[in-house]
């Protein structure tokens, strides 16, 4: 018998508790939430708990990720367990060094995101296996971090097989995903303005869509 896996599905920048519970109750398998004040899909500290919990009546299995960029050390505390998260994705300019510094200073799982403007960024991603649990990768845009919608050349990924899993951001909708499976082997996609009504506002509709697709499509 052959088995057939899908990747995880994670949606990202989610602001309302009611969201999280119900795009959890969904299916999802990961809930993201920004605590990068320049966003727009930003969640303040005092906010989150009470989101990540909403994420858990709604899927046992589905686990938080909190999106940082360049944590300072003041920083830490809020970062760590215990505040609804099992993951801390690091989506800033942080260096191998600086991730393997915060892999041991954190007790939560880590994951390096990583912007390509150009194939040769790719093999910056070697230098992270075996340092963080994860690598994300998502397209380059100037002056923003992420949640911009552009998709990374699907030609450059092509035969990408990092020593990490991996998961892959930007433009990741119902109408896309097909083909990215088609031709990409991702563990994870990562989904945030191609779902939405508005920044942060999710289109239920449209997750389960994106869920359908997905499962509709095997990756091998």
């Amino acid at each position: 018998m052959v088995l057939v896996s899908f990747p995880l599905l994670k949606v990202c920048g989610l602001r309302e508790p009611a969201q999280a519970t119900a795009i959890a109750a969904l299916g999802v398998d990961a809930i993201g939430v920004i605590a990068v004040p320049s966003s727009p899909r930003f969640l303040p500290a005092a906010q989150r708990p009470d989101l990540f919990a909403a994420m858990a009546a709604g899927g046992r299995d589905c686990f938080g990720v909190l999106v940082v960029a360049d944590p300072c050390d003041d920083q830490l505390e809020e970062l760590g367990a215990g505040r609804g998260h099992a993951v801390v994705q690091l989506h800033g300019s942080e260096s191998v060094e600086r991730c393997r510094e915060l892999a041991q200073r954190l007790d939560v799982r880590l994951w390096k995101a990583l912007r390509v403007r150009s194939p040769e960024d790719l093999e910056a991603a070697a230098a992270y296996a075996g340092v963080v649990e994860a690598l994300l990768l998502d397209a380059w845009q100037p002056g923003q971090l992420g949640g911009t919608g552009q998709r990374i050349p699907t030609a450059w990924l092509e035969g990408f097989r990092p020593a990490s899993p991996w998961w892959l951001a930007g433009g990741v909708g119902p109408e896309t995903v097909a083909e990215l499976l088609e031709r990409l082997h991702p563990d994870g996609l990562d989904a945030s303005s191609a779902l939405e009504d508005r920044p942060g506002v999710k289109n239920l509709g449209r997750v389960a869509a994106l869920l359908a697709a997905m499962r509709g499509s095997p990756t091998g």
